[in-house]
């Protein structure tokens, strides 16, 4: 059994220690709002935080997250009053919306870091893929949620 604090809540996993946090998170916790794309850490649909730090959670085994704090997408806000879900909301980023939680998550660690990121920055910390192309939206909404 592991002892985990994801989103505020400490939870006990009892799973293989190589299990990936992806996989504790959508099928063992039941939290699916991060999402399972590739599998190998490329796309970025599977981003969460450890300890304040964006990371693709396909790629974390289960033993090597014990005792640290994750954030789920469900763990920035309950209800979608956070101001990067707010702003994704009025510019109208998501299409088909699968990539947009970890995106969003990447986006967070971000404004931590940098209140008021310019264009530049952002193309350097966003490297979670899109499909349907929104990259401009994303840009627009996240200069919006730094003005909130």
């Amino acid at each position: 059994m592991t002892m985990l604090t994801i989103n505020g809540k400490s939870i006990d996993v009892t799973a293989d220690a190589d299990t990936p946090l992806l996989w504790i998170i959508r099928e063992h916790l039941k939290l699916t709002g991060t999402k399972f794309g590739c599998g190998i850490a490329q796309c970025g649909a599977c981003t969460v935080h450890i300890d304040g730090e964006p990371v693709r959670s396909c790629s974390v085994e289960l033993s090597s997250v014990a005792g640290k704090a994750i954030t789920t997408i469900e763990g920035l806000s309950s209800d979608s009053s956070h101001p990067l879900q707010k702003a994704w909301i009025a510019e109208q980023v998501p299409q088909c919306g699968y990539c947009q939680s970890g995106m969003i998550m990447a986006v967070a660690a971000l404004l931590k870091d940098k209140p008021k990121p310019t264009d530049a920055e952002i193309d350097a910390t966003i490297t979670n893929i899109c499909r349907c192309g929104t990259f401009q939206q994303v840009r627009e909404a996240i200069h919006a949620a730094a003005k909130a």
